[in-house]
């Protein structure tokens, strides 16, 4: 189980995460993209960090949405409708709840993934987000049964085996479709940073 408060905590470590990589996660944007993902999600998350006090004592549904309008009107280019999509989406599971378990993150993770395939029209194996958190969900599902720690850390590992397979990828969508097969070799920012951020959670309910 996560409560309320160790969500909160989880928001404020995914937000270090990101500041961590904001340089990390700009290079990778700089050959294929917009040269900005480190920067602009960094921006969000600032953002977001700032609203976690006055949420304190809300449900889990209502800091997910918070969450996700802050993403969407902080966050430049596409990864802000991506990112803030797919944790108002994620909302949308767990309205009124104080905690969630493994059964509710699967519904989220699940939602997320609808919820960012619909709004970039893309699927997996385009050379985005998708090609990290569709692996992710399908370690989830195969570790059902186990403890939620193992459960996290397949989903993790598989998420980071996806990052690598993005370099093989021709980019079909957003910025990076304009270069074909010249973003072969290049790995994907966008699953990288979901990969950054699954990682988080996976750390987090680890140590309990």
């Amino acid at each position: 189980m996560i409560t309320t408060a160790q969500a909160i905590r989880i928001i404020e470590e995914m937000a270090s995460i990101i500041q961590q990589n904001k340089d990390y996660l700009t290079e990778l944007d700089m050959p294929i993209g917009d040269s900005d993902h480190g920067i602009n999600l960094a921006r969000g998350f600032q953002a977001v960090t700032t609203k976690l006090p006055a949420l304190a004592d809300k449900d889990m549904g209502t800091i997910l949405k918070t969450v996700g309008m802050t993403l969407v009107s902080t966050v430049g280019g596409a990864s802000g409708p991506l990112y803030g999509t797919a944790f108002m989406r994620a909302s949308m599971k767990v309205p009124g709840k104080a905690e969630v378990d493994m059964v509710d993150f699967m519904a989220m993770l699940e939602a997320a993934i609808d919820g960012v395939k619909i709004r970039g029209k893309s699927i997996p194996g385009e050379k985005t987000m998708l090609d990290a958190m569709v692996p992710a969900m399908e370690a989830l599902r195969a570790a059902e049964g186990q403890s939620p720690a193992q459960m996290l850390a397949a989903a993790h590992a598989a998420a980071q085996v996806g990052v690598e397979k993005t370099k093989a990828m021709v980019a079909t969508k957003g910025r990076a479709s304009y270069l074909g097969e010249r973003s072969i070799g290049h790995q994907d920012p966008g699953a990288t940073s979901f990969t950054l951020l699954l990682g988080v959670v996976a750390s987090a309910v680890q140590e309990g």
